[in-house]
């Protein structure tokens, strides 16, 4: 189905965005797998996490299923992990000519700390600004699933759901029209049906990869 071809590596930052269940995380393994195999060094992380500051981040606001935190500390606390990240791991992977593979990024702190917890979205984005420095990624790739099916997935996997999933399917959906109104709005963001089984969403997330950065992911054999 994939065959293998090497590229030339310019150092771009790509983030897989999504709600909780649309397959982020495995897009991202595959995605990481496939540019091993194509001789493309990258780095992969996570947000929030990634560094010392990030991981302890992720667990304080994901990992705390008894402590109440409001959504004004909420984003303080990621925009936190936020700014470790940016300095520590993605501008020095850049520098090095390095393509930088994200789980998550700024415009899931506008979709769930800004739509999901209401927090006013001029507020989220010059808190973003400081965090990031003005850093955006070259491209976001949006992975949309109907929430059902997302909460489904989560289901059947057997983990456990983390603080922020323990919300509820009415602040998840928020979060999903959150995505979707930023996927019509924001420059750099494509979204793609995540519906399917992997390994075909996998073939679009890589021809898209391939019509938007030529040079990096060679021509258009899978």
């Amino acid at each position: 189905m994939w065959s293998i071809t090497t590229s030339l590596v310019s150092g771009e930052f790509i983030v897989l965005e999504g709600a909780d269940g649309v397959g982020k995380t495995t897009q991202t393994a595959l995605l990481s797998w496939w540019m091993n195999a194509r001789g493309i060094e990258h780095v992969v992380a996570r947000e929030p996490g990634g560094t010392p500051l990030g991981e302890a981040v992720r667990e304080l606001i994901l990992g705390k299923m008894d402590l109440q935190i409001p959504p004004e500390p909420e984003l303080l606390l990621i925009l936190a992990s936020r700014a470790a990240f940016v300095s520590e791991v993605v501008k020095p992977a850049l520098a090095d000519g390095k393509v930088v593979l994200a789980d998550r990024f700024a415009l899931s702190t506008l979709a769930y700390q800004g739509y999901g917890r209401g927090l006013p979205l001029d507020d989220v984005r010059d808190g973003l600004r400081i965090a990031t420095g003005g850093l955006e990624p070259d491209l976001y790739i949006l992975l949309d699933l109907p929430v059902e099916e997302s909460l489904a997935r989560q289901a059947s996997s057997g983990i456990q759901p983390d603080r922020i999933e323990r919300e509820g399917d009415g602040f998840l959906r928020l979060v999903r029209q959150g995505y979707l109104a930023l996927g019509d709005s924001e420059s750099g963001v494509r979204v793609l049906n995540g519906s399917g089984p992997p390994e075909a969403v996998q073939d679009k997330v890589r021809e898209l990869l391939i019509e938007v950065f030529p040079e990096t992911f060679g021509d258009s054999a899978l």
